[in-house]
């Protein structure tokens, strides 16, 4: 009976430490609230690139309904208030909320205009000890126009002051339904970056051997930026007639391996 017993306890033993790694939620915002949550997110200021030369405090360019973040492209009809010719709404969470290592995901859908760069992209947390492109850019999402691809990509500098883009290869683009909701994520790992749409794993940017300096510094506290943009030496130019447009955040997911 007493061998029975320390059998039995010792498969208990066993089971319990037993244990399946899995994506396990950290950290999620559903937008359910009237206004975003300012002790995660704050709007986007102008600045002088083009990913933020058309970034307003313009309440047009903000909604939340039905359980959505919506951020809006829209013409200015006012130049005496703002000089820009057209407005966009952004979020980050720069200052407040970072994000090390794990899943980040978001459920948004993208409305199409001629001129619209929609993105979901981080930058370094400590963004003045990492000065752009030293701490890097991870692009989980750009869209342009009306495509049906969405653009996944990393920039750093060894990509971008060194110019080496294709060792390995710092960018992939995916399909997306371009009427509907996707789900743009990506994976940090201390040496690599996993880039996936709606589950579908797409392009990996690995930490490999190199002399070079900096070509993954990705593996420290990132921001999330969510933005509308307008226009841009990419993107091309903007048709008024297409506007407003919206872009339409369901939500955004943290996730830690355990």
């Amino acid at each position: 009976m007493k061998n029975v017993i320390l059998l039995l306890l010792s498969v208990c033993g066993m089971l319990a430490c037993t244990h399946t790694p899995k994506w396990e939620l950290v950290w999620e915002d559903n937008f359910d609230g009237a206004e975003p949550d300012t002790t995660i997110w704050s709007r986007i200021p102008r600045g002088r690139p083009d990913w933020q030369n058309t970034q307003s405090f313009d309440n047009r360019c903000y909604e939340m309904r039905d359980g959505c973040l919506i951020l809006k492209g829209i013409v200015n009809d006012n130049m005496d208030v703002d000089t820009a010719k057209y407005l966009t709404g952004g979020l980050w969470t720069k200052d407040k909320h970072a994000f090390h290592r794990g899943r980040i995901e978001v459920r948004a859908r993208l409305h199409g205009a001629r001129g619209a760069w929609p993105a979901i992209w981080t930058l370094p947390y400590e963004i003045d000890k990492y000065v752009w492109p030293m701490g890097g850019e991870v692009d989980i999402m750009e869209r342009l126009n009306y495509d049906s691809i969405v653009y996944q990509t990393v920039h750093s500098h060894y990509t971008y002051t060194l110019g080496i883009e294709n060792n390995p290869k710092h960018g992939g683009t995916a399909s997306i339904n371009p009427e509907d909701f996707n789900v743009y994520g990506v994976d940090f790992w201390p040496d690599s970056l996993v880039f996936h749409v709606n589950g579908k794993r797409h392009f990996v940017y690995p930490r490999i051997e190199t002399e070079q300096e900096g070509q993954f510094p990705f593996d420290i506290p990132q921001y999330l930026l969510i933005d509308m943009q307008l226009g841009g030496t990419w993107v091309g130019p903007v048709d008024s007639t297409d506007l407003p447009v919206e872009m339409e955040v369901d939500w955004v997911r943290h996730y830690q391996w355990k």
